[in-house]
């Protein structure tokens, strides 16, 4: 049974991914009239998955949540159909070929909280994947960069993490010690792409053991950013799912998560992000090379 539930959830999943992702390529898709008139999340509600989908980008894009109030907003993530959000989530930045955002990033290394955040900027090309990401003065690790090219060196990033690296950049392998001290990620970890895999892949999980995937609504402001703030607790926490507890805050305007809040067995937020911006780009092969001029390699 468990089974059967599981692989119906994956494939309703992708039948509203096609189908939205149709939509938002503009491939003859077409928001149906209940869809365009529905105003109130009792309305909302009634409508396919397919349609909330539609009704969600374009309340997006013409802000129709900012407009609304916490109680409204509430009621109305309330009454989505769960298949509603990650199929959004899906069809957001992860689909950009290139793009470069600003984040901030708290992780518990060693049991210690750090006093302070990992301020990044960061440059992100997919088809190879090439990333570029610069800790930036007001955060921890401030002036660290590192460069990473699946075309030249798939399993390897090149740059300086602090101390004698700061002074001297090398190649460094992705997952090494010197990595590891930095972050319980990998370079290839950042961006949405990342959070966009884990939220699909614990969705599935749920599914799978007969857990309901239907998150707590709240509407919150973090770090001076208004979100829709949705809270997800697992059944049985880590390993089998990426957290015991999760809120993931859901930007008002954009098909993305601004914020990820992540808690362990033991109560404790092993992991925070605020992401500041997102803004599709196309970068050079400058933006890539550890040659340029703007950088300190």
């Amino acid at each position: 049974m468990k089974i059967q539930k599981a692989r119906t959830f994956i494939a309703c999943a992708a039948l509203a991914l096609a189908s939205s992702t149709a939509f938002a390529q503009g491939n003859g898709a077409q928001t149906s009239d209940a869809s365009q008139s529905a105003t109130s999340a009792a309305e909302v509600a009634k409508l396919s998955v397919d349609q909330q989908v539609r009704w969600l980008q374009r309340a997006q894009k013409n802000d129709t949540l900012t407009k609304m109030d916490d109680a409204q907003l509430t009621a109305l993530f309330e009454a989505f159909d769960p298949l509603v959000v990650p199929t959004l989530i899906k069809l957001g930045p992860a689909g950009y070929p290139s793009y470069e955002f600003v984040l901030s990033r708290w992780e518990r290394l060693n049991r210690k909280w750090p006093a302070k955040p990992a301020h990044m900027l960061v440059k992100l090309e997919h088809e190879p994947l090439r990333i570029y990401a610069k800790w930036l003065p007001d955060g921890d690790h401030s002036g660290e960069e590192v460069i990473y090219d699946a075309s030249k060196r798939s399993d390897e990033m090149y740059g300086h993490l602090g101390g004698l690296l700061g002074v001297m950049p090398m190649w460094t392998a992705l997952d090494g010690t010197l990595a590891r001290s930095q972050s319980n990620h990998k370079i290839t970890d950042l961006g949405t792409e990342f959070i966009v895999s884990q939220f699909m892949t614990d969705a599935k999980k749920y599914v799978e053991v007969g857990a309901s995937y239907k998150p707590q609504v709240e509407v919150k402001t973090i770090d001076g950013v208004r979100v829709v703030a949705l809270t997800y607790v697992s059944p049985s926490g880590k390993p089998q799912f990426y957290a015991k507890k999760q809120t993931l805050g859901l930007d008002l305007r954009h098909p993305y998560f601004r914020t990820v809040e992540a808690y362990g067995d033991d109560g404790q937020m092993f992991e925070k992000i605020v992401i500041d911006s997102i803004t599709p780009k196309s970068f050079d092969d400058e933006a890539f090379d550890p040659k340029n001029p703007d950088y300190k390699f």
